[in-house]
C-alpha cells in the first residue's frame, strides 16, 4: 500500500533547477537492489554533482506506466499524469520521456486475460509517436525542453513478439530522426546486444531481459550527454 505523496527537499541557492524522468518500471529502478541508489537517475544525479551542473534529478517511475492507457496496479497513463507529476514540480527545467515498453508489450503478455494491470489494448508505433507528440508539445508550452529516451530491447522477455520489435524499431528510429525532442538519450545503442540488437547485453541484463540489472543502470547513466543540460 503505498502511501508517500512527495517528498520536499531543501537545497542550496546555487541550485537552480530540476530535471524530471517520466518513466516505468526501469526509470523506478526494477532490478537494482534496495537502498544502494543504483538507478540511472541516481548515476546522472552523481554524474552532474562532481560535474558542478547544478540540477537535481526527479525521479518519476512507475513500475508497468504506459504512455497511452490507463492501469488499475500502475497509475495514470503518462499524458494524465504529466501535469501532476513533471509540470507542476518546483524548479523543473527539462524533462525526459522514457516510456513505450509497457505499450508495445503488456498486451503481447502470456498470462491469464483476467489480469486486471495489464492492458490488452494494442496501439501501434504511430499511436505511441501521438503520444510523445502531446507530451512534447505541453512540455514545450511550459518553456521546458524535453529529452526523448530510446526504447530498450526486450526479447527473451515473455511479452516479446516480433510485431512487437517492428514497433519498438519504429518508434525508436522516430525519436533519433524526427528531431521533435530537443535531445535524444540513446538508451537502446548503449544496451543493446551487437549480435543481436533484440536483446539486451548480456552484463548489462538483469536476468529477466527486459530490466537492466544494476551494471545496466551505470551504462544507462553513463550514456546521457551532460551538455544536453548545460
Amino acid at each position: 500500500w503505498y502511501f508517500l505523496g512527495a517528498v520536499e527537499v531543501l537545497v542550496p541557492a546555487s541550485v537552480k533547477s530540476s530535471v524530471v524522468v517520466l518513466g516505468d518500471s526501469i526509470t523506478d529502478g526494477a532490478a537494482t537492489r534496495p537502498d544502494k541508489n543504483e538507478r540511472w537517475t541516481d548515476v546522472l544525479a552523481r554524474r552532474l554533482l562532481a560535474s558542478r551542473i547544478q540540477i537535481g534529478v526527479l525521479n518519476a517511475g512507475i513500475g508497468g506506466n504506459r504512455v497511452l492507457t490507463t492501469s488499475p496496479c500502475w497509475g495514470q497513463n503518462a499524458l494524465a499524469r504529466l501535469g501532476r507529476d513533471v509540470l507542476a514540480q518546483i524548479g523543473v527545467k527539462a524533462v525526459i520521456l522514457f516510456e513505450g515498453t509497457n505499450d508495445i508489450g503488456q498486451p503481447d503478455t502470456r498470462v491469464l486475460e483476467t489480469n486486471p494491470c495489464l492492458s490488452r489494448t494494442q496501439v501501434t508505433a504511430d499511436e505511441i509517436i501521438a503520444g510523445y507528440k502531446q507530451i512534447i508539445a505541453r512540455t514545450h508550452a511550459q518553456g521546458l525542453k524535453i529529452f526523448g529516451a530510446t526504447i530498450l530491447p526486450y526479447q527473451g522477455f515473455g511479452a516479446w513478439t516480433p510485431s512487437g520489435e517492428a514497433k519498438r524499431m519504429a518508434v525508436n528510429k522516430w525519436i533519433r530522426t524526427e528531431r521533435a525532442f530537443d535531445g535524444v538519450i540513446d538508451f537502446d545503442a548503449a544496451l543493446r546486444d551487437p549480435a543481436n540488437p533484440a536483446r539486451l547485453v548480456p552484463q548489462y541484463d538483469s536476468g529477466d531481459h527486459l530490466h537492466p540489472g544494476p551494471a545496466g543502470h551505470e551504462a544507462m547513466g553513463n550514456a546521457v550527454d551532460l551538455a544536453l543540460f548545460r
